[in-house]
């Protein structure tokens, strides 16, 4: 995937529908952000191998190093600061690789030099075709489910690109905001995962179900209120971002529009994640494929383009099929078959 980012990069935008200068502007740093996908997926994998033996806190310090150096990195290589050099837009991506290469750095020390719970040895580095049997038996519905709904926002992307780079602009700061504010639901959401795994490995499957509910209320709790906030304060701040008025239009009207559905997003992602705690993970794949493919894309594209409501009717169609998902979501858990499910 790294070779194909590197070596293809300005045709990968273009097919996204990006103007000339975007790809003049972005080949750089899409080549190295997808060039250093390795490095992400280290990032990630040895953070679930930490997280999977009980050691959270390790695979947060991880990613504080990562995210440290790479904001401290950023400003200075795309401006210039000091003996840096000035890259612009490849500067940014120039410090997201450092920066996460590092993070991994500091994970294969610890793997490896005996720092952690999970300790790698030499002798540990053989091939085993029935663990990699097992794992990828265990992972393939889930990498189906995420790469259903993964692929589904680049659907929207490519509907979006077609309005104009305002347009597409506007709804990347609108995202950015929004998957920083719902870090903490996923958390919540991980969270009635693990609750709902341990309660039906102990046999309590009630006591499972009671988490699932009580850790989407708590949720809802903390999205309604990040709503209000989103919904009364949109336009200041996109305005932190951009001051072009076209964007700063755009990515107003994403914000509210998707802050619209919050209530129902905090229930329907501690609901998928459940789940997948409970080792159904062909329901929140089926769900997922409905909900996004079959719903959210066809009604972004008749909503922007047959009905002439142009990017608006984007925003629109994400927060009704995100809505969707959440009540879908809520009926097929209530009806209980997850409980049945063999960890």
């Amino acid at each position: 995937m790294g070779i194909i980012g590197v070596t293809h990069a300005p045709k990968l935008l273009s097919l996204m529908g990006a103007s000339p200068t975007i790809i003049q502007t972005g080949s750089a740093y899409a080549s190295i952000v997808l060039g250093s996908v390795s490095i992400i997926f280290l990032l990630f994998l040895i953070n679930g191998i930490f997280r999977g033996a009980g050691d959270a806190t390790l695979a947060m310090r991880s990613l504080w190093l990562a995210n440290l150096i790479n904001i401290v990195l950023d400003p200075c290589l795309i401006n210039g600061w000091g003996p840096f050099p000035k890259l612009g837009v490849t500067g940014a991506a120039v410090g997201t690789a450092i920066g996460r290469g590092t993070g991994v750095l500091l994970q294969l020390y610890m793997l490896f030099g005996g720092k952690g719970r999970i300790v790698i040895h030499g002798g540990n580095l053989k091939l085993d075709l029935g663990v990699l049997t097992r794992l990828l038996r265990v992972s393939a519905s889930g990498m189906v489910q995420f790469l259903i709904a993964t692929a589904s926002w680049l659907g929207l992307v490519r509907i979006i690109a077609v309005f104009g780079s305002a347009a597409l602009a506007g709804y990347t700061i609108a995202i950015r905001i929004i998957v920083f504010a719902i870090l903490p639901s996923w958390g919540m959401a991980n969270a009635a995962a693990t609750l709902v795994g341990q309660n039906l490995g102990a046999g309590k499957p009630a006591r499972a179900g009671r988490s699932v509910w009580i850790a989407g209320f708590l949720n809802m709790l903390f999205l309604g209120s990040v709503a209000i906030v989103f919904i009364t304060f949109a336009g200041r701040l996109i305005g932190i971002f951009t001051t072009d008025p076209d964007v700063l239009r755009y990515g107003t009207s994403c914000l509210r529009f998707v802050s619209y559905g919050y209530v129902f997003y905090a229930y329907g992602m501690v609901m998928v994640q459940a789940f997948n705690g409970a080792g159904d993970t062909v329901t929140p794949t089926l769900i997922n494929l409905f909900c996004y493919w079959l719903f959210q894309i066809p009604m972004a594209y008749g909503m922007s383009t047959v009905l002439g409501l142009g990017p608006t009717g984007v925003f629109a169609a994400i927060a009704i099929s995100e809505s969707t998902l959440a009540v879908v979501s809520m009926l097929v858990f209530r009806r209980g078959r997850w409980k049945k499910q063999k960890i």
